[in-house]
């Protein structure tokens, strides 16, 4: 089994900052998962939430970190690699921002980010899970590259999985 070095927790681009979690960022993640929905997790959830963020990247190499806004500084969603339904091998990219934050080009922004990142680990593939409604979401991944492997049928409904190759 190859081994992979750790990817890195603090990327920066041209307008974007990411780095890992601090218990300050509760507030914002409860805010940003109460955009779902489907409710506003309490503090305690989000607290532990952010705990597991960091306890997994000590283990696993690979993080979901939170996006910030270099000039403005504000925390505007995360982005990372998570095993999520594929491997620590084969990580899935993922990224979530606040809706504010949709539509100028920071999601394709900073998983470019963490591309690099993912290819300066040895990683030879990731992996990205999207449900079929999610447009958006779509359009950044064939941005970056990826392609459509297959689809398949959760409790929620259709999921289309996309998959790149890394240089």
């Amino acid at each position: 089994m190859p081994t992979y070095e750790p990817m890195s927790f603090h990327l920066e681009t041209e307008r974007l900052l990411l780095r890992p979690w601090a218990e300050s960022d509760a507030a914002e993640l409860r805010a940003l998962h109460s955009e779902r929905g489907n409710g506003t997790p309490t503090v305690e959830y989000t607290r532990a939430l952010i705990e597991q963020q960091l306890t997994g990247a000590a283990t696993t190499g690979i993080a979901l970190l939170p996006v910030q806004r270099r000039a403005e500084g504000d925390f505007i969603g995360y982005c990372g690699l998570i095993i999520g339904r594929s491997t620590v091998e084969e990580p899935e990219i993922a990224y979530e921002l606040f809706q504010r934050a949709h539509g100028r080009g920071y999601a394709a922004e900073a998983a470019g980010a963490v591309l690099d990142a993912a290819t300066a680990t040895g990683r030879k593939r990731l992996w990205s899970t999207v449900r079929t409604w999610n447009t958006p979401s779509l359009r950044v991944l064939e941005k970056l590259g990826f392609e459509r492997d297959h689809v398949s049928t959760d409790d929620s409904g259709e999921v289309v999985w996309l998959t790149r190759s890394l240089p």
